[in-house]
């Protein structure tokens, strides 16, 4: 169950992503640039568009619990989580030039599944 619902979490936070990069299209990208910094990657493709690239790395550590069984002077002491869990997530948006010698949003590129 637990599996199911993480499942769920990580597609509502992904959706979420796909909707923040959805609302530049038709935009420049110089708003994208304002929100989240220069791109780490800018690459001009065959058909004219160029790719503008932002790699972010998001970190989650899992707090440690300790769970005690017992009574009187016997007890189990058993102690679950902690560590720091790492995720590297690419995200692209296409853009054509445009009139004001900047570019226009015209796509992205979908992030990976397990990408906030």
């Amino acid at each position: 169950m637990k599996k199911y619902l993480l499942l769920i979490a990580f597609g509502l936070m992904s959706a979420c992503a796909t909707q923040i990069m959805q609302g530049y299209v038709g935009r420049d990208i110089t708003e994208v640039v304002l929100d989240y910094g220069k791109p780490t990657n800018v690459v001009e493709l065959p058909d004219g568009r160029t790719a503008f690239q932002w790699n972010r790395t998001t970190s989650y550590t899992a707090p440690i619990t300790t769970n005690i069984y017992g009574s009187g002077s016997y007890a189990t002491a058993t102690t679950y989580g902690g560590g720091t869990s790492y995720s590297d997530c690419l995200y692209t948006l296409f853009a054509q030039p445009n009139a004001q010698g900047s570019f226009t949003v015209t796509g992205y590129k979908e992030p990976s599944f397990s990408c906030l």
